[in-house]
């Protein structure tokens, strides 16, 4: 329990006031020995008891009554669930708003879960009286001051986003703001439904975090209002791949994608999927048995002379509207042009060999051999994939400015070990990774990332044969990363940069047979560079398809100066959403002749939640309450009390008052006929 006026709580040493008057009392008559009195006091002996318990009740009952009172002026706060409420006035509430896609998900009473989530807070946060209230979302991603409880309203008009929330990210927002603005107590209140995806639990920001706030001298304590109920009777439309293809003087589109149910048993039944294609509206009937739904270059005839359009692929309405959506571009197939740094041709020959071929004629695929003398006198928007097999560029050189302009822009670099001898280490890094000595430890690929990237299961669900690989010798990755594949010693086989500037990945070995058997065994290393064909070769063109993520949708196509928000116009997608967040909203966006489809990460589907355990981990040290709450439950977070305290203190009044009324005197009749019936008895 806490209290909105803890200062008045010193008054608390009154309640000794009834004690203090009783023994002065006592101490106001002296005690004078008396032989006539003695017979009255045996006579009173046997009611002495009942009295010294009459005056105890009397004196505990106004004792009671005085601290009701003082607990009632205090103004005592009680939580609905856990007690979450700070003690004392709050100088700033930081209110941190999960907008992902899973909190989009209705539930009873017809709100989302990021709705009823506002209405909870909006009901109870204006009780605290706190001085400031400061809003961050996690599409916004900025910190919005409000002046009083009654702007809590304003919050109503978030809707549910695309993008997956960076929890750790609002943390860090927040923490920016209370370094700069210095506020004496603070309570931070984090609206989510605690999926994996959007706290990122393994993330190394939450040590950085409980370092710095933990050095703070103010006072901060943080409160999770988490509605974790999970979904169980939705479906999800996961889009996978759309292209563009010619066949006999005809073109088709090819729509790869997945429906996904969340019930534990689905029978089978038809689902009609509408199809939006440059306008025109259509259904397609699809068969679904048991949870799931897998459907592979579903072929839509299209006119040959259309060589770029957009589309929308739809999923009946159901609770949660965030995932029941497709959007795609597609247009005329651009050649897929892998660009290889080696420094010398003989080396990487395994690599040109897949990156010069692939599985589907028809694709325009090529691979060029160059040095790293030559990489800056060529275009990088010719190429949707590098492959580096030679020293690292040293930072700010005109290679390393050439790699990091390659990457923002969207294409893939892989990154191979160079050839140096032993102890050999240049020390130089590219996206915050580099390379350590060489190992001579032999052995297998042990576990790798099987639901996405690189070495993902193929369409199908089967397994790519990453265990068969065979490593001799290995070069030791240094830098953050996310592993996507581990050999039998522990180290990484196959990682993928953290930073922002795009796809980025370093292969421990390399294709030489003394190395490992990459080149013998080609089928991974096949799927390996196809895949980063495909990805990198989003970026050619003048359409692209992108995960929603917080920013400007300019930081998803290559930066053009002159380019300004208000050039990108929406073609389709949701209804009234601001123009700063079409990012982070899935839909299509046009801006000069360019055509842009946002869709939700696929992480965003993972039903993971963060643990307790992983909570008091990421909260180690610091003052961390979770209030489990669930849509549709009407209830506060924070209710004042002080109505029960001052019952209490009415209460007391009334028993001392009745315990205080004198005993009533028994008449002389009354005794007399006690003595008859006495005396009757005895005879």
């Amino acid at each position: 329990m806490s209290f909105l006026q803890p200062l008045l709580l010193w008054a608390l040493p009154l309640i000794t006031l009834p004690i203090i008057i009783h023994l002065i009392h006592q101490r106001r008559f002296q005690t004078v020995q008396w032989a006539a009195m003695a017979f009255l006091l045996a006579a009173t002996k046997m009611s002495k008891g009942y009295a010294r318990l009459r005056q105890w009740l009397i004196l505990a009952a106004r004792t009671l009554a005085i601290a009701g009172l003082i607990f009632a002026i205090s103004r005592p706060l009680s939580s609905g669930w856990l007690g979450m409420a700070a003690g004392g006035r709050v100088d700033t509430t930081i209110i941190l708003l999960d907008r992902s896609a899973s909190m989009s998900q209705i539930g009873a009473g017809g709100r989302t879960k990021l709705q009823a989530g506002i209405k909870r807070l909006q009901d109870s946060l204006g009780k605290l009286e706190s001085d400031h209230y400061v809003v961050i979302d996690s599409v916004g991603m900025k910190a919005i001051e409000l002046t009083s409880a009654a702007q809590l309203d304003d919050l109503s008009e978030y809707v549910g986003a695309t993008a997956t929330a960076r929890i750790p990210e609002l943390l860090e927002l927040a923490d920016e703001y209370l370094r700069d603005h210095q506020p004496s107590r603070t309570e931070i209140w984090i609206c989510s439904d605690h999926r994996v995806a959007d706290w990122d639990p393994a993330s190394g920001r939450w040590r950085a975090l409980r370092d710095t706030i933990g050095r703070r001298a103010q006072t901060v304590r943080f409160h999770s209002l988490a509605f974790s109920e999970p979904s169980k009777s939705n479906y999800r439309l996961l889009g996978q791949k759309a292209r563009r293809v010619e066949k006999d003087e005809r073109a088709e589109l090819l729509l790869s994608f997945r429906v996904e149910s969340d019930a534990a048993e689905v029978d089978k039944n038809t689902i009609s999927l509408q199809l939006e294609l440059n306008g025109a509206v259509s259904e397609i009937d699809f068969e679904i048995n048991g949870a799931s739904l897998e459907v592979v270059d579903y072929r839509i005839e299209i006119e040959a002379n259309n060589e770029s359009g957009w589309g929308r692929l739809s999923l009946p309405q159901d609770i949660n509207g965030q995932d029941n959506h497709f959007y795609f571009t597609y247009q005329k197939e651009p050649l897929r042009e892998t660009l290889i740094i080696a420094e010398t041709q003989e080396e990487v020959r395994p690599l040109e060999f897949a990156a010069s071929v692939t599985a589907d004629r028809t694709i325009p695929v090529r691979a060029t051999v160059g040095s790293v003398s030559e990489l800056v006198t060529l275009e990088h928007q010719r190429f949707s994939l590098l492959i580096w097999q030679a020293a690292l560029p040293a930072a700010e050189s005109a290679e390393s400015r050439w790699l990091e302009a390659f990457s923002k822009r969207g294409g893939v670099v892989i990154f191979f070990p160079p050839d140096t001898p032993l102890g050999v280490v240049s020390g130089n890094q590219f996206a915050s990774i580099g390379w350590g000595d060489w190992s001579e430890q032999a052995g297998n690929v042990t576990s790798w990332e099987i639901e996405r990237d690189l070495l993902g299961n193929t369409l199908s669900g089967e397994s790519l044969p990453v265990g068969e690989v065979r490593v001799e010798r290995f070069r030791k990755i240094e830098g953050d990363f996310t592993t996507l594949a581990t050999l039998s010693q522990g180290q990484p086989f196959l990682v993928k940069s953290v930073d922002d500037g795009g796809d980025v990945y370093f292969c421990s070995t390399t294709v030489d047979p003394l190395d490992a058997n990459l080149a013998s065994r080609g089928v991974v290393l096949f799927a390996m560079i196809q895949r980063a064909m495909e990805v990198g070769a989003r970026s050619l063109g003048s359409c692209r398809f992108v995960e929603a993520s917080s920013g400007p949708l300019g930081q998803m196509w290559p930066v053009d100066p002159d380019s300004e928000e208000s050039d990108w116009m929406q073609v389709d997608g949701p209804v009234g959403i601001l123009s700063t967040e079409f990012a982070s909203h899935g839909g299509v966006y046009r801006s000069a002749g360019r055509l842009l489809a946002v869709n939700r990460g696929l992480s965003e589907d993972d039903g993971r939640l963060v643990s307790s355990q992983q909570l008091d981990e990421m909260f180690d040290g610091l003052s961390f309450r979770t209030v489990q709450d669930e849509v549709g439950v009407e209830s506060t977070l924070i209710q004042e009390v002080w109505r029960i305290f001052l019952l209490l203190m009415l209460v007391m009044l009334l028993a001392e008052s009745a315990l205080s009324l004198p005993r009533k005197q028994r008449t002389r009749a009354e005794l007399l006929s006690d003595d008859l019936f006495q005396s009757r008895a005895s005879a």
